[in-house]
């Protein structure tokens, strides 16, 4: 079978001498496109119009450094130079390497909490979207590592929704936060994400008198209770907004600043996309408030002082797009 010859781009540069850090940070772009390398300061790519956007600025940001850089098209010969061309680009052993430890992995994850569930999820995650990103020839390997990464997540999501609510389809009502005064509050024990942002949210900003009861099970849920984050709860999850956000579209707070971009930092952490910048660090401090609080009460006040700090920070400075919000698988 003839291999249809294709179209490549090639980046030659000569990195400035003059900073290390200049040129590691050039090489590091260069290996997050998965360039093939024909030689020393040769990069090659298949034609693409993105990927020779990044290139130029690439090219670009050399210059201005004070190193040389040309981006060229070019066309393979014949179809032996084509192969070899393709083969820079055969990421089969690294897939190889991502399903077995996806498969290993599984082995355990079953068993581990949500949390760290949730953690494993998003660094395999990562990992697996990163090398797809620059799988520019598909093959056996990665259609392999595909179905890996579906039988992963899977298992995980199996961990990470054992008793978390399940997304209702409806309309969120605008409520008077003054018909909500003095009320009881009731959620799972155990407060995760989710939870304990949404008493938070509730002790601060919509019912400073708020009184919370921690559930065994939301069967247990008293009648006179306003529940939250289970199912058949008066707030839970709505569409793809998690419990925290709508709190905040419930009761006007949405348009709040520190509070949307606290409610991106919860979404993050209790769907699983996006990525806010802060979320690894409050999930850390959380966990480790877990370990040591004696009980719900008292992770709520400690977890309530760094969701204070976090809610500062978010009202008085400028968000970036990502850690304003936007939700990107």
């Amino acid at each position: 079978m003839t291999m249809t010859s294709k179209k490549w781009l090639l980046l030659i540069v000569s990195l400035p001498t003059n900073s290390a850090t200049t040129r590691m940070r050039i090489w590091r772009s260069l290996k997050s496109l998965g360039c093939g390398l024909l030689r020393d300061g040769a990069y090659l790519l298949p034609a693409d119009e993105a990927l020779h956007r990044q290139l130029t600025t690439l090219g670009d940001d050399t210059m201005r450094e004070g190193g040389n850089a040309w981006l060229l098209d070019v066309q393979s010969s014949n179809a032996e130079e084509e192969t070899r061309y393709r083969a820079l680009f055969d990421r089969s052993q690294s897939y190889t390497e991502l399903t077995g430890l996806l498969a290993e992995t599984g082995k355990s994850v079953g068993t581990s909490t949500p949390q760290e569930a949730a953690r494993l999820l998003r660094k395999l995650r990562r990992e697996y979207d990163a090398l797809r990103s620059i799988d520019y020839f598909p093959n056996e390997a990665s259609a392999r590592a595909e179905q890996a990464w579906k039988e992963f997540a899977a298992l995980a999501d199996a961990v990470l929704t054992a008793d978390e609510p399940c997304a209702i389809a409806a309309a969120i009502a605008r409520l008077d936060i003054r018909d909500y005064q003095g009320r009881l509050w009731a959620t799972r024990r155990r407060l995760w994400v989710d939870r304990v942002a949404s008493a938070w949210l509730i002790r601060r900003h919509i019912d400073h008198d708020a009184h919370f009861v921690w559930l065994d099970s939301p069967a247990d849920c008293p009648p006179d209770a306003l529940g939250f984050d289970f199912d058949g709860a008066a707030f839970t999850h709505v569409g793809d907004k998690v419990t925290f956000e709508v709190l905040l579209a419930s009761f006007n707070l949405d348009r709040d600043k520190g509070l949307a971009r606290l409610g991106a930092l919860v979404h993050v952490l209790d769907i699983g996309n996006g990525f806010v910048a802060e979320a690894a660090g409050f999930e850390a401090m959380l966990a480790g408030l877990r370990q040591r609080a004696r009980d719900d009460n008292e992770l709520l006040e400690q977890a309530g002082s760094i969701l204070d700090a976090l809610y500062a920070h978010f009202s008085s400075t400028p968000a970036s797009p990502l850690s304003a919000g936007e939700k990107a698988a």
